[in-house]
């Protein structure tokens, strides 16, 4: 499903850790490699990732209610068990410990939702079914902004590209039930599936106690086609050129007519905007003739449709069930839900994500993990700043903007210094689906009134609980979470080759998105400012074809191949995470020889650590989701894409013409290196 875009550009690292089950025993032994895991059978020199894993993917079973397992989900699991302990055990005492306490409870409490039923929506459904004109339905699409309701627009509130330090608000396509290319692709498998989601939408209505279900259905799905066939590809949406597009609010009416903006921008509470940034402007125009071709009464029903979707898994049992057996089971593969209790916990880290946070960092991550997450990170800095001055791609004035833009980087590691404040958020342990749109209102008017407010640049986009990292463009930071620096990712007593070729190339890849084909358009305050010259820009695009190219060959699932273009940002990140993350190894070893240990040198060591910590198995419909929404390779292709580039890869495992994993030097991708 589509949800609102950060503004400006946020890289993700994406491991794939959503929905995962219960723990999966990992051995990463005293020093951080499982040993157990590997498949002596298969050669490095043929597939670095089979063999690193191969033992482990043999055995290991994905848990009917997850799409996949491995090293993330491990964690995830982990950590989920780790929340629910300090959620069962808040203090009702504080008023953060009472609501985190009032929260979960209102999502466990299964005989209160079921006694509630329907009627906790009644009001909304009265209200859409009350509607009257196109005119009358679109300005209720606008008030829906502060709710986790979707609509084919969604407004938001970020910081403006082109000046960092102010907020803008902005718009951008959205309203669709599944991922675009579901409804446009002939693929036979996209097909089954729109059949699915079809069948799925009558059978809301029809638990809804709607008449002539399947028809509505229908003409609700018809909708949203169109709706998919005027909105703009993944791919498109990554040239965050075309997708800024900032108006002054008076201006509005003739840059965009057809609709009502005064009574929009009221609607969605940015009265207060004096510039709104159109994210999508072809699509945003021929939505408008599209709305008001749309009979008012099928508009009803897609509002309906779209209350009653969001709002199923916090209803009764029927409507969880029917939630499940599209989006679990259709779309993502798995066989059953997961336990409620996991449900909630992520309920919990959704809505009050800090409150818990600052219980988890306290007891669980040490100040001597932050030291020695610094050391490392500051080591990668290192290994950047001594290989631009190498670069053969970069002119010399653009070499100087690279090194004041690295010396810019904000270093987000393990815990905000300032944490958020949810006083004003109201929960009731009696009210789950008004505790759900009250933590979505809570989040949306906290943004829409910062702007004319200073930027406050402390602020994290995750929880200190959260499995995963992320770049910032308008801040040009980097943000690594508590919960993704520790075993078998990050580990203080770990071989220092491991943590390198671990956690230091996904800090790497989190650096290098600074400097990539979309993070070389902003400058080291966070401005849109594109300092590449033109021949540092045909010379990029030159080589990173050959990588769009490399990528584009590999098939995770028969008959869909990675999208090259789509994941060109991510690939980039991998590639040169790694070839500085080996470089901050040698820095790191000050000098001396790496111990060989258990038969393998550092630089082995380094290269199965990253296989490693890669390790997954996913599902067949989870992974072709992913080949259409996500724009980072499935995790297990990630290491083969990356090392078969990477020289010392060769030089540590002998590998030669005719071994699988052989490029000819002339096709290596080659970036920080």
């Amino acid at each position: 499903m589509q949800t609102k875009k950060w503004l400006p550009l946020v890289m993700l690292l994406s491991l794939q850790a959503a929905w995962a089950g219960s723990a999966q025993e990992l051995d990463y032994g005293a020093y951080g490699i499982d040993l157990k895991g590997i498949d002596h059978s298969v050669r490095i020199q043929d597939n670095i990732s089979l063999y690193a894993n191969g033992a482990w993917m043999k055995q290991a079973e994905i848990p009917a209610e997850r799409s996949s397992a491995g090293v993330a989900e491990y964690l995830y699991d982990l950590n989920q068990q780790r929340v629910r302990d300090i959620v069962e055990h808040a203090d009702a005492a504080t008023a953060e410990g009472r609501k985190v306490a009032d929260l979960y409870r209102s999502f466990m409490d299964e005989a209160a939702i079921a006694k509630r039923g329907l009627s906790a929506l009644r009001p909304q459904l009265d209200a859409i079914a009350g509607l009257g004109s196109t005119q009358q339905i679109v300005a209720y699409m606008a008030g829906l902004q502060a709710q986790p309701v979707d609509t084919p627009f969604r407004f938001y509130v970020g910081q403006d590209p082109k000046n960092s330090s102010v907020y803008l608000a902005g718009v951008n396509q959205s309203g669709l039930g599944m991922e675009r290319d579901y409804y446009l692709s002939k693929s036979a498998d996209f097909a089954k599936a729109r059949q699915a989601y079809q069948r799925y939408l009558g059978k809301l209505l029809t638990l809804a106690g709607e008449k002539h279900a399947e028809r509505r259905a229908k003409a609700v799905y018809a909708l949203e086609d169109k709706l998919a066939r005027i909105q703009w590809s993944n791919v498109e949406n990554r040239d965050i050129q075309k997708t800024y597009n900032k108006v002054a609010v008076a201006d509005l009416p003739k840059t965009l007519p057809g609709y009502d903006w005064p009574r929009l921008m009221a609607g969605a509470q940015l009265s207060a905007a004096t510039h709104v940034n159109l994210d999508q402007p072809s699509y945003l125009a021929k939505l408008s003739g599209l709305l008001a071709h749309t009979p008012p009464a099928v508009l009803r029903d897609y509002l309906t449709l779209r209350t009653l979707d969001v709002y199923s898994p916090y209803l009764d049992q029927p409507w969880v069930a029917a939630h499940f057996d599209f989006y679990g089971k259709t779309l993502a593969g798995r066989g059953v839900d997961r336990p409620r209790w996991k449900k909630a916990v992520t309920l919990v880290n959704d809505g009050l994500g800090e409150a818990v946070g600052k219980l988890y960092v306290a007891k669980y991550f040490t100040p001597e993990a932050k030291r020695q997450a610094d050391e490392l990170v500051h080591n990668l800095l290192k290994a950047y700043d001594q290989s631009i001055d190498t670069l053969d791609w970069m002119e010399p004035a653009t070499k100087q903007e690279a090194h004041a833009k690295l010396s810019k980087y904000m270093l987000k590691i393990g815990y905000p210094d300032k944490w958020r404040d949810y006083s004003a958020l109201e929960i009731k342990a009696d009210d789950l689906t008004g505790n759900v749109a009250r933590i979505s209102a809570f989040n949306y008017l906290r943004d829409t009134k910062r702007l004319g407010q200073p930027v406050d640049r402390s602020e994290w986009g995750m929880t200190p609980q959260t499995v995963n990292a992320y770049y910032n463009a308008a801040n040009n930071e980097i943000v690594f979470p508590a919960a993704i620096l520790q075993s078998p990712y990050f580990d203080p007593r770990f071989d220092l080759a491991v943590n390198y070729g671990s956690i230091g190339a996904t800090i790497g890849h989190e650096i290098s998105h600074g400097f990539d084909d979309q993070g070389h358009q902003f400058d080291g305050d966070g401005n849109m400012r594109n300092w590449w010259t033109p021949a540092d820009e045909k010379h990029f695009k030159e080589v990173t074809a050959r990588l769009v190219k490399q990528y584009s060959a590999f098939e995770p699932v028969k008959g869909h191949r990675v999208n090259g273009e789509l994941t060109l940002g991510e690939n980039i990140a991998d590639n040169a995470g790694l070839e500085i993350a080996y470089k901050a190894y040698k820095i790191a070893l000050g000098g001396k020889d790496a111990p060989v240990i258990d038969g393998m040198t550092g630089d082995q060591r380094f290269f199965i650590a990253f296989a490693q910590s890669w390790r997954s198995k996913s599902r067949d419909a989870a992974t072709v989701q992913q080949l259409v929404s996500d724009p980072h390779t499935p995790d297990i292709w990630r290491p083969i894409g990356t090392v078969s580039n990477l020289d010392p890869f060769y030089q540590a495992f002998g590998v030669k013409p005719g071994d699988k994993m052989y490029l000819p030097p002339e096709q290596r991708f080659h970036l920080w290196w």
